[in-house]
This record gives structure tokens, C-alpha cells and sequence, in this order.
């Protein structure tokens, strides 16, 4: 085969689908190999790759079919090719997986407006209870009481963070994040030019030149390069012809010549691909047209929770009247009253930024009706893929020091997008996303 394999992906799914074999005894194996990563690295791709390579079989689910008008129906889809996974292992007498793309965006919970359905349900339990029974895997309404082969389970997805909690966890699913160091995109994109004569030095300079596209980004744009001549093609025959010359013709295939895969030519095609990207994001058109999406992402707060036997307005105006009032804080006067402890904070190399009012009022709301509050942050790349990093949660509920807390936290992260989570402790989920910091 011309296209790279990388290493260390090479080796993470052949050791999974090979310990999954072997009977290694007191060690649990999990069932399922999770990778996640950001768009268009070519995971899937990969996999086939693995899979050509090893010999062995492959059944495959897309996230698409994990839906269904009828309740129940994508469950049993699962259950039929794992057990028709068993048999070919059966059968043919050879290794055999079973490959689920796009997991989480068949049912993963992206945010509010995402639908939460009884079938969303039924396939995270359909893969737990698959992953904790490998070898009963039952049909409904039938039992076959002869074991079943076990068969490893790949899933591919961009965040599981969005997956059902459970079904993730530690002995079910082992997760592996691909994002391709800087060798390992050369010899992808290598693989990917195999047959255009470029040299490893154009490679590296091709790579470097657009450092945060991703693998996919290289193979359109060895395609874009062909766009030119087949345009030739088309006027050469007639665009009221072309249909019948390609499709229904008994004259040979046309043959085209080998484009121009020189570096300044691809880099110069490239720039017009990213000119295209960037025309997307600005454009964003849908925030238009759309009510619902004008504001920046926030989740509606649930009403506010009054605690019995207590003055909660009376409490919001003591916090609005403490957050205004300047003060410093020492941390060795542990000692003293919250109100009137002082800190002697170190300079950071950025100045701290001030806090919104709204934000401000904001958190005051939320904590006043018990809420938790945690921070999550991202790069540029990450932040384009919705794979946020955490930076913990707020310890205490006085809003003058979280305030003061989350105002350090925004220096730190000067450079990047952060956003504050509202968190539910009694019901355990998020009540609000909202973006509070982009970078400059």
C-alpha cells in the first residue's frame, strides 16, 4: 500500500483487537477501543488501513443508523452485527470487528436544542450491556444459549464528552485521542502525494505552510488541482453533451495529464481553500436568520430556587454590594472575616481583565440558588472542534471571591476562548455554557 500507516495508531488497534483474542487470565479487557479526535484526521481511514493490513474482517454501523422512526430498531441493528461479526469469525476462521463511525454524533448530546430520544437510550445501554457480556449478545423476542465469539468493538467520534457517562467509563471503553504529531502528518500527506514526484523537502514545507488544517485539508487539495483541466474537458465536449460522454459513451475514458504538483502551485491552490474557509466563518448567515442562535450560546437558568426562612434579594444586594467595593486579600489572615480578608497577589504577566456586570450578576444568580460554577478553556484548534479543556470548579459560594477568583483564571488564559459552566449538583448537569473571554 502507497498511504502511511502511523505507528503509534497502527499499534494502539492492533494491540486492542489482538489482547481481545487472548485468553489472558484475571485481566479484564474492555470491549470497545474509543478514538476521538478533531475533524478530518483520518481516523476512519486509519482503521481501514489497520484492518487491510492485519486481514481481518470488518462489519460497520455509521452514526446515521442510530436513529429510527421506530423505537428500539438501531439497538437491535447493533445486536445483529455483532452477532453476524461471531459468525464470520465462526466461519471464515479469522479475526473479525465490529466498527461503529461517528458515535457521537449519532448519539451524542451536543447541547439544549439537540433531541434526546428513546433510541439515544437504547444504544448506550445496548453497547454497555455488549461490553459487560461479550459473548450474549441476544436478538429480542429469541435466546440462543451457545456463547458467541467475542468480537472487539472500534467507535470513532470528535467529543465524547457528549456521550452517556457510563458508556465510557474505564473497564467498557478505552479511549485514544488521534491528533497526528508533525512527522506523522508528513508521511500521511506523503502517502497522499505518493504519486506526484514531491520531494521530502516539499513535504515538510507543504505541512508546515498550513499547520492547523487537517489531513483531509491535504487530500482536497490534491483533488482542487485537477479541477482546471477537467473544466477544460467539459468545454472541450459540450456541457450539453458531457452527460452522455461520461455516463453512457463507448469511446475509452478520458485520460488527463498529470497536473502541476509543484510547491508554489499547491501552496497558492491552498491559500484559495483557506480564503473559502474563512468566508464561511465570517459570513455566519444562520445567526441571522436564526432567533434562536443571535446571542452567544447560553442556556436558559431554571427559576430561582428560594431557600426557606431567607431574604434571597436581600443576599443578592449584599453580593452586588461587596463585589463593588474595592478591596485586597491576604493570604496569611485566614483568620478573619471573608469581608475583610486581604491578599497580596502576585503581579501576573497579563493585566487580570475586568468582569463583565452582566457576568458579574450572573454568577451572584446562579450561586444564590445553590449552583456550582467551573471554567472550561480552548485554543483556536480546539475551540473550532468543540473539544474544550477543564480548569476545575469554584470551591465556596461567596460570588466575591469566585468573581475575584474567575477574573485571575481569564489573565491566565489571556490567549485563549474560556466559558463558564453552570452546574445542577441535585439533577448533575449543566445549566449554563456561556462564553465570557475570546481571544484578543
Amino acid at each position: 500500500m502507497t498511504y502511511y500507516i502511523a505507528p503509534s495508531f497502527r499499534d494502539k488497534l492492533a494491540v486492542h483487537i489482538t489482547k481481545n483474542y487472548l485468553d489472558l487470565e484475571g485481566v479484564r479487557v474492555p470491549l470497545i477501543l474509543g478514538i476521538h479526535g478533531r475533524k478530518g484526521e483520518g481516523k476512519s481511514f486509519q482503521c481501514e488501513l489497520v484492518f487491510e493490513q492485519m486481514g481481518i474482517g470488518v462489519i460497520h454501523i455509521s452514526g446515521g443508523e442510530l436513529e429510527s422512526p421506530d423505537a428500539g430498531d438501531p439497538a437491535r441493528l447493533i445486536r445483529l452485527r455483532y452477532r453476524e461479526a461471531a459468525e464470520m469469525i465462526k466461519v471464515q476462521g479469522k479475526m473479525c470487528a465490529l466498527m461503529i463511525n461517528d458515535l457521537d454524533a449519532g448519539i451524542g448530546r451536543f447541547d439544549r436544542t439537540t433531541q434526546y430520544t428513546v433510541n439515544t437510550q437504547l444504544v448506550s445501554a445496548t453497547l454497555m450491556n455488549i461490553a459487560d457480556h461479550p459473548t450474549d449478545v441476544q436478538l429480542p423476542g429469541s435466546y440462543d444459549a451457545n456463547p458467541l465469539h467475542r468480537v472487539p468493538i472500534i467507535v470513532t467520534g470528535n467529543d465524547f464528552s457528549t456521550l452517556y457517562a457510563p458508556l465510557i467509563r474505564e473497564g467498557r471503553m478505552e479511549k485514544y485521542y488521534w491528533e497526528p504529531n508533525r512527522e506523522e502528518r508528513i508521511g500521511i500527506v506523503g502517502g497522499i502525494f505518493a504519486a506526484d514526484g514531491l520531494s521530502r523537502r516539499d513535504l515538510e514545507q507543504l505541512v508546515d505552510q498550513f499547520p492547523n488544517q487537517a489531513i483531509d485539508f491535504f487530500s482536497a487539495l490534491r483533488s482542487r488541482i485537477y479541477d482546471q483541466q477537467i473544466l477544460h474537458f467539459i468545454h472541450d465536449v459540450g456541457l450539453d453533451k458531457i452527460s452522455f460522454r461520461v455516463v453512457r459513451s463507448t469511446e475509452a475514458p478520458p485520460e488527463f495529464e498529470k497536473p502541476n504538483f509543484k510547491l508554489s502551485h499547491l501552496i497558492e491552490f491552498g491559500q484559495v481553500m483557506i480564503g473559502e474557509q474563512k468566508q464561511v466563518e465570517e459570513m455566519g448567515l444562520v445567526r441571522e436568520y436564526n432567533k434562536a442562535l443571535r446571542e452567544s450560546p447560553t442556556l436558559e437558568l431554571p427559576p430561582a430556587r428560594q431557600i426557606p426562612g431567607h431574604n434571597n434579594t436581600q443576599t443578592l444586594r449584599q453580593g452586588n454590594r461587596l463585589a463593588e467595593e474595592p478591596r485586597t486579600l491576604d493570604l496569611g489572615s485566614a483568620n478573619q472575616a471573608t469581608t475583610e480578608t486581604r491578599v497580596n497577589l502576585k503581579t501576573p504577566q497579563h493585566p487580570t481583565p475586568s468582569l463583565d456586570l452582566d457576568i458579574q450578576q450572573q454568577i451572584r444568580e446562579l450561586l444564590a440558588q445553590g449552583y456550582r460554577l467551573s471554567l472550561e478553556y480552548a485554543n483556536e484548534r480546539r475551540f473550532r472542534t468543540n473539544a474544550w479543556k477543564s480548569d476545575g470548579t469554584f470551591q465556596g459560594n461567596e460570588a466575591s471571591d469566585v468573581i475575584l477568583t474567575l477574573a485571575e483564571r481569564l489573565a491566565e488564559h489571556h490567549n485563549e476562548y474560556v466559558r463558564l459552566i453552570g452546574i445542577d449538583p441535585k439533577a448533575k448537569r449543566r445549566i449554563l455554557e456561556k462564553v465570557i473571554q475570546r481571544p484578543s
